[in-house]
């Protein structure tokens, strides 16, 4: 098979076990692990793509469902793809709109054939199949696509989650056929199986057996279940998925997760979570969980966070954010999100030092310390 992406693990940390690693892509090659900005409609919401490079961003999402509704497709290819319709110049992954099974749960049918949907923006009735996922994110042109799901809602029974895995890998069996890019874009399997340790081993064994994905997911996670049960769902695919091939967490993005995702060998994290809470004025910082909207800071003027090195940090006042938010500023949800991102792109470089000097253990437990984490049910920040 010819491969449009390649892993390499480059060094594993002598005291916990993680790794680094090189991902080699089609628009170039990314150090693992990794955060990934997510630009639902082709774009990270207020972030130019300079403005990404900046802040060390390398491979970012976009949403094959919104992509789909709007603009489409076709305009798209038309273009030449998301890189150059959206000016971005680094990898990257489309979802495979999988998750709005789960997230439209009040507008959809799931049927063998696929899945129909209602229109969020109009009600318009809509079918999405795994061979027209495939079609849409062909014709996007990301470096890495991912196979058709059901993302499961949690908790569910062990006979819907057995239906649902079984029904996940046939899907998965008809995206690999109708795949039409296969050295240009790398089709990514996603593990399912619930909380049921057995369900999550048959997914994922059953998706290596297929012999033609470049890369893994974790699916249905943070959907509502605790962390514990996180972690569990995790371990129960990872130790089932081949060591060498690349591994991606689906939609986690708190500090604590990314740390514990990272110690069970998992390369690749996204989430919409830093941009989503910078809008409504809550940051991530080195002294923890920042609400900008607070009266203590109207007469701030240190930086955001002093240890942080990102653009907004660099240059603006907590009282000067704190005015910008509170007066509805689209500038304050720029810079907030700005800084959010970096803080996650900044604790990956981190991390990623920390395992090459063999020290991960050590770097994961001083910060859970440091702000008052722990590793089963905390909700980080």
């Amino acid at each position: 098979m010819t491969r449009a992406i390649t892993f390499e693990v480059t060094h594993v940390c002598k005291q916990s076990g993680a790794r680094t690693g090189l991902l080699h892509t089609p628009h170039g090659t990314v150090e693992t692990p990794m955060f990934m900005p997510v630009g639902t409609a082709a774009t990270v919401k207020f972030i130019s793509p300079e403005e990404l490079y900046d802040m060390g961003a390398g491979v970012i999402l976009a949403n094959t469902y919104h992509c789909w509704l709007r603009p489409g497709e076709d305009v798209v290819a038309a273009a030449g793809g998301l890189h150059k319709f959206m000016n971005y110049k680094n990898p990257m992954l489309t979802d495979c709109g999988g998750f709005q099974v789960f997230s439209l749960a009040d507008r959809r049918k799931i049927k063998e054939e696929g899945v129909t949907f209602k229109s969020h923006l109009d009600g318009s009735t809509l079918f999405l199949s795994p061979e027209k996922s495939i079609e849409i994110q062909n014709k996007l042109g990301a470096d890495m696509i991912m196979s058709f799901d059901e993302c499961p809602p949690y908790p569910a029974t062990y006979q819907y989650m057995e239906d649902s895995v079984n029904r996940t890998l046939r899907w998965a069996e008809r995206g690999l056929k109708a795949h039409k890019r296969v050295g240009e874009q790398g089709l990514f399997g996603i593990v399912q199986g619930g909380e049921f340790e057995d369900l999550r081993r048959h997914s994922a064994e059953s998706l290596v057996a297929m012999g033609q994905f470049e890369g893994y997911a974790i699916g249905g996670t943070s959907v509502g279940e605790t962390k514990e049960t996180m972690y569990k769902m995790i371990d129960y695919s990872v130790k089932h998925l081949p060591y060498e091939e690349v591994r991606y967490l689906m939609g986690v993005g708190s500090t604590d997760a990314l740390l514990e995702g990272i110690l069970r060998n998992v390369d690749m994290f996204d989430c919409v979570l830093p941009t989503r809470i910078a809008r409504h004025g809550t940051l991530m910082s080195s002294q923890g969980r920042i609400s900008i909207k607070k009266q203590e800071y109207e007469y701030d003027f240190g930086p955001l966070d002093p240890e942080c090195d990102c653009y907004t940090c660099k240059n603006y006042s907590r009282a000067y954010l704190r005015h910008l938010f509170r007066c509805n500023e689209g500038l304050g949800s720029r810079l907030l999100s700005i800084h959010n991102l970096r803080f996650l792109i900044r604790l990956m470089e981190e991390a990623r030092q920390a395992i090459k000097e063999d020290r991960f253990l050590d770097f994961k437990n001083e910060f859970f310390a440091r702000h008052n984490l722990n590793s089963i049910d905390s909700r980080g920040f």
